[in-house]
C-alpha cells in the first residue's frame, strides 16, 4: 500500500511566516513534541523495570511470538519524527492551529504520574493470570445496562471503561504506549475536516464523535475549528463526566449512547469521527456500526476514520500487531487486522477517498454517495 492514497492538499495558500518565525515555531513544536517523547519513554522504561521485579513473583506469562516482523525502536522513533514533521506540516498549511498536546500543571503531572505507576503492579497481576474480566463482576449500576462485549478490562487496566479513576490515567497510559505520539496520531482526522470547513459554514456543520472517551478528538476539533458544534457520543458515563471536565465549551454536548444504535435520524449528520474504536468491537458489531454511520450521514458526508495499522499497512509492523492483542487484552483485535473495512464500507454506500498511515495508525476519510 502506497504511505498516501488521493493526497490531501491545502485548498487555499498556507500561512507562511517570515523565515525567523518560521523557524522560532518549529522549534518550539519540536520541543514541545521532543519533551513529550522523553516523558513517555521514561515512564515506559520505568514501568519495564517494575514489571521485570513484579515477575519475579508473579506467574510466568504466556510465551508470546510475533507472527511477523517487529521494527527496532530506531524505526519506530523514526517514523514518530515522520509524523511530527507531518503534523507541523499540517499545521503551516493551515489546517489546524500549533497544537498543545496534554499539557499539565507540575501538580496535575504528578498526580497522574503517581496514579499511573499505582496501576502498574495491577496490569502485570492480570496479565500474568489472564484475569480480564473483573469488571464484569460487579454488575451494580450502570454497567449491567452494558453490551456484555463492553464489560472488560481491556488493556487488564484497573476498571476498564468504568471509572473516573480509569478516565483520569487513561490518556496517559496510552501516550506511554505510543511513546506521546497519541495526540498527532488522532490529529490526521482534522486535515479532511478542515477542508470539509473550508467549503462550509462552521456553524451549521452537524458533527458527532464516536466513542470520544475523554474527548481526544473532539477538543482539538473545537480548538481547531472555533465555530463548529460537536457531539461527543461514549458508553462509558464516567469517561463522559472526566471529558466534560476537560473540555468546558458551551460548544461541545455528550450523549450516552451505543454505536450500533445512533440516536439520530437519517441522514441528519455532516461528519462522524471514530478514533480507536473499532478494533475495540467484535466483528459483528463492527458491521452494525458502519450500517449505522452510513444511516446517519447525509448524502455527501464524511466518516472520518482512525485506528491501528492493519496487517499489510506497513509490513514491517505486522509482527507487532500480532502480539499486541496478548499483551494488552484486546480480544477483537485479532479479528480487527484482516477486516475488510473499504469493502464493508463500500458495501453500505461509503466510498474510500483518502488514506494515509501514521506511526502506528491508518487515517481513512469515507464519503457516502449520493
Amino acid at each position: 500500500m502506497s504511505e498516501v492514497e488521493n493526497k490531501i492538499s491545502p485548498s487555499r495558500k498556507s500561512r507562511r511566516l517570515p523565515p525567523l518565525l518560521s523557524l522560532a515555531r518549529r522549534t518550539r513544536y519540536a520541543f514541545h513534541q521532543g519533551s513529550r517523547v522523553a516523558l513517555y519513554t521514561l515512564h515506559s522504561e520505568a514501568m519495564r523495570r517494575m514489571n521485570r521485579q513484579l515477575q519475579k513473583e508473579l506467574p510466568s506469562a504466556p510465551n508470546v511470538k510475533p507472527n511477523g516482523p517487529v521494527p527496532s525502536q530506531r524505526r519506530m522513533l523514526g517514523d514518530i519524527a515522520k509524523l511530527f514533521s507531518e503534523d507541523m506540516k499540517s499545521v503551516e498549511d493551515g489546517h489546524y492551529p500549533m497544537p498543545s498536546d496534554g499539557t499539565m500543571s507540575p501538580r496535575e503531572l504528578f498526580n497522574t504520574s503517581r496514579a499511573f505507576f499505582q496501576d502498574v503492579p495491577e496490569v502485570a497481576r492480570r496479565r500474568a493470570t489472564g484475569a480480564h474480566q473483573e469488571v464484569n463482576e460487579d454488575l451494580s449500576g450502570f454497567a449491567s445496562k452494558l453490551p456484555r462485549y463492553y464489560r472488560q478490562n481491556f488493556h487488564f487496566q484497573t476498571d476498564g471503561w468504568l471509572s473516573e479513576e480509569s478516565a483520569r490515567i487513561y490518556d496517559f497510559q496510552v501516550d506511554v504506549l505510543f511513546s506521546g505520539a497519541t495526540a498527532a496520531m488522532r490529529r490526521r482526522a482534522l486535515v479532511p475536516l478542515a477542508q470539509l470547513l473550508r467549503r462550509r459554514d462552521q456553524r451549521s456543520l452537524a458533527y458527532v464523535d464516536l466513542a470520544c472517551g475523554t474527548g481526544g478528538l473532539l477538543g482539538p476539533a473545537l480548538k481547531a475549528f472555533p465555530r463548529l458544534k460537536g457531539i461527543g457520543l461514549d458508553l462509558s458515563e464516567p469517561y463522559l463526566t472526566v471529558a466534560r471536565k476537560r473540555l468546558k465549551s458551551h460548544r461541545a454536548t455528550y450523549v450516552t449512547a451505543l454505536a450500533e444504535e445512533l440516536p439520530f435520524a437519517d441522514s441528519s449528520l455532516d461528519v462522524v469521527s471514530s478514533v480507536f474504536l473499532f478494533h475495540e468491537l467484535p466483528s459483528k458489531v463492527r458491521r452494525l456500526v458502519i450500517s449505522e454511520v452510513a444511516r446517519v450521514l447525509k448524502p455527501g458526508g464524511s466518516f472520518l476514520f482512525v485506528d491501528s495499522l492493519q496487517t499489510g499497512d506497513v509490513p514491517d509492523y505486522d509482527g507487532l500487531l500480532s502480539v499486541f492483542p496478548q499483551l494488552f487484552h484486546e480480544p477483537y483485535f485479532t479479528s480487527y487486522l484482516e477486516e475488510d473495512l473499504a469493502g464493508l464500507c463500500a458495501g453500505r454506500g461509503l466510498e474510500q477517498r483518502w488514506m494515509t498511515s501514521a506511526f502506528l495508525s491508518r487515517a481513512v476519510q469515507f464519503v457516502k454517495l449520493r
